[in-house]
């Protein structure tokens, strides 16, 4: 009997590796723009993922942009993996060097989140299998980090994820107005946003 080949991730190097009993094993893998473009093209450019912004990039496009997110100091990519397999996309950034910040006011170990999970898949709806994702991610960005609040900014019309934020723990906060960004390498139009926020005490008691 051979052993099974390893997964395309197996060799990358995560900032973050958790086991979940129940769930599985959970890697944060630094985004790689290129590799990783097939995979990320595919799920920004379903509808579900409207809000993302990206619907109509080419797979190159795609990678331009996390090329250019890759020389950043203050906004990071990542690719999630559970048990070998992609599950989610993972942004942090420093809510001081984004648009977020004119919008409210930043506090010292603040830092911003954007968070976009895989497709169900074959196995259609899975119970408990976000919030067990969600958790590995929060105690990277919360605990690996040492931040001590979380901040998210989804669509007004995102009412779907807004809902899971706030079944997580997060609280709800205004509806703002984030400006437009014009950028050499990435625009984004202006966006109403319903603000939420989760703290580290919050999530973990400590």
């Amino acid at each position: 009997m051979t052993d099974a080949p390893a997964t395309p991730y197996a060799a990358r190097t995560p900032v973050h590796e958790q086991h979940l009993d129940g769930f599985g094993t959970v890697r944060v893998l630094p985004l790689d723009p290129a590799a990783d473009a097939a995979v990320v093209h595919g799920w920004v450019g379903e509808e579900r993922a409207a809000f993302w912004g990206m619907n109509d990039l080419t797979r190159d496009q795609v990678a331009a942009v996390y090329a250019h997110m890759d020389t950043l100091d203050t906004h990071h990519a990542f690719l999630v993996v559970k048990d070998g397999e992609p599950a989610a996309l993972l942004q942090t950034y420093d809510p001081a060097a984004d648009r977020v910040s004119e919008c409210y006011a930043a506090e010292p170990g603040d830092i911003g989140v954007h968070l976009l999970l895989a497709p169900a898949g074959a196995e259609g709806t899975r119970p408990g299998w976000t919030a067990a994702l969600s958790g590995a991610l929060m105690a990277y960005v919360l605990l690996g980090l040492d931040r001590t609040r979380i901040v998210v900014d989804p669509d007004v019309a995102n009412e779907k994820a807004i809902a899971r934020f706030l079944k997580q723990g997060f609280t709800a906060g205004p509806a703002v107005v984030l400006p437009e960004v014009d950028l050499p390498d990435v625009y984004l139009p202006e966006k109403k946003a319903q603000l939420a926020f989760l703290r580290r005490e919050v999530a973990f008691g400590a």
